[in-house]
């Protein structure tokens, strides 16, 4: 699971983050759009060994070959429309033109969102140039399907959704990503549910595959691995991940590598939980990875794995502060406010880490999150454990490109929450990601017999909300500060007046004028802001929206009563998952966490919009390039920080895409 960095942790002003290592790197790279592009840097990659630079270095190309993956599975013309379109910007002779500038606008989004489809909103964007001169620049590139790429890119009836979450709607005819091939929502839902593993240690029935049904009306699987669906990519992933195999750091961690080469050339579903097991055993390595079909956000029934993947290593420093929540697991759980029949008796393998992100690729690149728990199967969380992490240097990059920029002034009540904010919020914004990911996800447990696929296309949304509950409620208990995480008892603040003012009123600015929510994070920080306004007390709320010289702020007018109110919706969330109370997680779903209110949402976007400020950020990565003697050994792996937005996208274009236009 995915903790994605909400709107207000990006416009916050950070106090005392990470230490800034590169003094010299300019952070903010690009804008365009409602987007902001930035840089950030990987600490300490110098006082890494030889052999761990090479290891980053062989499991950044891995990740990297994966890339045409995930623009294929968001739409199966998006990898047409990028290569077509980088033709045109390649060779198009009058730079200047407005219409090519327009071109070029249109191009930069594709490549932010892996497709012809926004990122966060999966709403379909529409090129600003025109379609006449788009047809007359394309033709040199571009023959038999021209007329079928021009109606996916200029009509906007055409494919507008990515994945469709609206209630009522069939979720597969609707939804223009290439999970599913000629299947409808139900036909899919009873695949499903006749091929379901239900025994002890289940395997996760299509996670890396493609429902297609073929000419005979039959439903068939199309497998991702080296000889099936995305050949092409997975043996290059694998060719890099040999050589990351020779240079691992330990005997455990070369066994997740061997696991994972040998899934990808296979596809079995066993081989993939051998891998997750040895993955969350390894605990030694300083180098770490993600690298495979991983979360399940783009499915529109929650199944099937996007390609993602991050190479990391650990923050030695930090991580003394997930290592203090990892080693008192078994406390959280049980004092949380949940009932104790959903509570796990004993607490296994939690740990977790801070980490220096080294490398992002698919679904964590350009936008990434800012901490993940994984692995996702429950019950490898229950007899294994799993691995949680926060992503220092990449919240790091995030305060350093957003300070000054008058976000709180404008939408914080009063001078007091921006004291709290630029006092404790990077501490209590980090901490909360580490309860959410280290202790959050792996809380609670599922009653005997009950799926994992119970709550469906809601499931996302009330997993993140749990998760997400769980740090909040947490986070202001005395335990933090008697473990030194936090300094008082005040500190827990600064973060519960974020998280109510951004989960009801700030992250409007990422939906368009008129339009529901549909992305999971973003439904349950509304969920839990608005159940928790719905149920305030109506004499004496504990908090509140109001309004004060025509504008509308969050007032908290008691904090330990809202704390209250997080347990009281968390051991009702926690039933819901524990149960696979299908109907409880609808009616939560729908009554707290889509519709929008009009008005304040217009409130929102011109307050916004008069900050000048992007809502959706994301990033570059590095360059890392080799350093070798004479004979051709690798001696140094060398990072720069230097390259732009649009140069590292067209080398990816021309060095990591392996598949065929169409797969």
């Amino acid at each position: 699971m995915k903790h994605s960095l909400t709107l207000a942790c990006a416009a916050l002003l950070l106090i005392g983050c990470a230490k800034q290592t590169q003094p010299t790197i300019n952070y903010n790279v690009d804008k365009f759009y409602d987007l902001e592009v930035l840089r950030y840097d990987v600490p300490d990659f110098d006082q890494l060994t030889l052999q761990q630079k090479k290891l980053v270095y062989y499991l950044s190309e891995a990740a990297l070959q994966g890339r045409d993956i995930l623009y294929d599975q968001n739409c199966r013309y998006n990898l047409a429309i990028r290569r077509l379109c980088e033709s045109i910007y390649i060779n198009y002779p009058d730079r200047q033109d407005p219409q090519f500038l327009l071109l070029e606008k249109y191009l930069k989004r594709v490549w932010f969102s892996n497709g012809i489809h926004h990122h966060y909103s999966a709403d379909k964007f529409l090129p600003e140039c025109s379609r006449e001169w788009f047809v007359e620049a394309a033709k040199p590139y571009c023959s038999d399907d021209l007329d079928t790429l021009v109606t996916v890119m200029f009509d906007p009836a055409v494919m507008p959704k990515r994945t469709n979450q609206a209630a009522g709607e069939d979720l597969l005819l609707t939804s223009a990503n290439n999970y599913y091939q000629g299947l409808t929502q139900s036909e899919a839902e009873a695949w499903y549910a006749a091929h379901r593993d239900d025994s002890d240690e289940p395997l996760w029935v299509g996670l890396n595959a493609r429902l297609v049904k073929d000419a005979d009306g039959r439903i068939v699987e199309r497998t991702y691995r080296v000889g099936g669906l995305y050949s092409a990519a997975l043996e290059r992933v694998v060719y890099w991940l040999e050589k990351a195999r020779d240079v691992a750091e330990n005997d455990r961690q070369r066994l997740v590598i061997d696991r994972l080469i040998d899934f990808n050339r296979t596809g079995d579903l066993r081989t993939f939980n051998e891998y997750a097991i040895a993955w969350v055993q390894d605990l030694d390595s300083r180098v770490d990875f993600v690298n495979g079909f991983t979360e399940t956000y783009g499915d529109p029934l929650g199944i099937t794995g996007s390609w993602e993947s991050m190479v990391n290593f650990k923050n030695l420093e930090a991580t003394r502060r997930t290592t203090v929540l990892a080693d008192n697991a078994q406390w959280f759980e049980d004092n949380s406010p949940t009932d104790p029949a959903y509570k796990k008796e004993q607490v296994r393998g939690v740990s977790a880490k801070v980490i220096n992100a080294a490398i992002l690729a698919g679904d964590c690149y350009p936008s990434t999150p800012i901490g993940i728990n994984l692995p996702n199967a429950n019950w490898i969380r229950r007899e294994y454990g799993s691995k949680s992490v926060t992503i220092q240097n990449i919240t790091d990059a995030y305060d350093k490109a957003a300070q000054g920029n008058g976000f709180n002034e404008e939408f914080m009540l009063s001078d007091a929450e921006v004291r709290l904010a630029r006092t404790y919020g990077a501490l209590t914004d980090n901490c909360h990601t580490d309860l959410h990911e280290c202790l959050g996800h792996g809380s609670g447990k599922l009653l005997p017999g009950v799926s994992k696929d119970a709550l469906r296309e809601h499931a996302s949304t009330i997993e993140e909300a749990r998760a997400d509950l769980f740090g909040l409620y947490y986070i202001a208990d005395p335990k933090m500060v008697e473990l030194g995480i936090l300094p008082d008892d005040e500190a827990y603040k600064a973060e519960y007046y974020r998280q109510m003012m951004n989960g009801a009123m700030t992250q409007l600015v990422r939906i368009e004028p008129g339009k529901d929510i549909e992305e999971a994070h973003m439904r349950n920080r509304q969920l839990i802001a608005h159940w928790v306004l719905a149920h305030a007390d109506a004499d004496r709320p504990e908090v509140e929206i109001i309004e004060r010289d025509g504008k509308h702020y969050m007032r908290v007018n008691d904090y330990p009563g809202l704390r209250r109110l997080y347990g009281r919706l968390l051991a009702i969330i926690q039933q819901v998952t524990s149960t696979g109370d299908y109907d409880q997680a609808k009616d939560l779903v729908e009554t707290y966490a889509v519709r929008v209110n009009q008005d304040l949402h217009r409130e929102m976007l011109e307050r916004y919009q008069r900050l000048n400020l992007a809502p959706y950020k994301g990033f570059v990565n590095p360059v890392y390039t080799p350093v070798t003697d004479a004979d051709g050994t690798i001696t140094d792996i060398r990072v720069s920080y230097t390259e732009g937005y649009v140069e590292q996208h067209l080398r990816y274009s021309r060095d990591y895409s392996p598949l065929p236009t169409y797969n």
